[in-house]
C-alpha cells in the first residue's frame, strides 16, 4: 500500500508541470555561458535499481537505467530517455549520449540535479547541436528505501520519477 501511495504522490504531482516552476539552480549544475535552451522537456518514467555488489564490495542499490517519455509543455510526448547509456532520443530518430559533468542533491527520494555535456547527436533533426543536457525539478527516481543485503541480492526494483530536461545549443 505504501507503493501505491507513493505512485499516486508522484502522478499527483504531474498535475501540475515542473516546467511551471521556477528553480534556483545550483552553479554546479549551471550551462556554461554561450549557449541557450533550445528544447524544454519533462521526463515521465521510471528508474530500475538493482540490489547487488557495489564497486566497493558492499551491497546497495545500483542505478540500471531510466525509461522516461519526454514530453511539451502541453504533454504531447516529443521523445524519450532511456539507457544505458543514457539517451535522449527525439520523436524525429535523432539522439544523443552525453558525459555528466555534476551532481546536485534534490531533497530526499529524488534523483539528483544534473548536467551532461552531450555527445554529437546520431542523425539529423531536434538533437543535432545539442551541446548539454541540464535535469531539474526532479521528483522520485532516487534509490529504494528498503533493505539492500546478501539476503536481497539481484532484486530489482523499479522507481518513479519525473524531471525537466532542457536541451542546450550553442549561441
Amino acid at each position: 500500500m505504501k507503493t501505491i501511495a507513493c505512485i499516486s504522490g508522484i502522478f499527483a504531482a504531474l498535475a501540475l508541470s515542473p516546467l511551471a516552476q521556477a528553480m534556483e539552480v545550483p552553479e554546479s549544475v549551471t550551462v556554461p555561458k554561450g549557449n541557450e535552451v533550445a528544447m524544454k522537456t519533462v521526463g515521465v518514467g521510471k528508474i530500475k535499481w538493482a540490489c547487488e555488489a557495489k564497486d566497493d564490495s558492499t551491497m546497495g542499490w545500483v542505478f540500471k537505467g531510466p525509461d522516461a517519455a519526454l514530453n511539451d509543455a502541453d504533454g504531447k510526448q516529443v521523445g524519450k530517455y532511456y539507457g544505458p547509456p543514457a539517451t535522449w532520443e527525439s520523436m524525429d530518430g535523432s539522439r544523443i549520449t552525453g558525459t555528466q559533468l555534476a551532481v546536485e542533491p534534490n531533497g530526499k527520494g529524488n534523483i539528483p540535479l544534473q548536467l551532461v555535456e552531450a555527445n554529437p547527436a546520431q542523425g539529423e533533426g531536434h538533437m543535432q547541436g545539442v551541446t548539454y543536457v541540464q535535469r531539474l525539478n526532479t521528483q522520485g527516481g532516487a534509490a529504494p528505501d528498503m533493505t539492500c543485503d546478501e539476503a536481497h541480492k539481484n532484486k530489482v526494483e523499479i522507481v518513479m520519477y519525473q524531471a525537466d530536461y532542457l536541451f542546450y545549443k550553442a549561441m
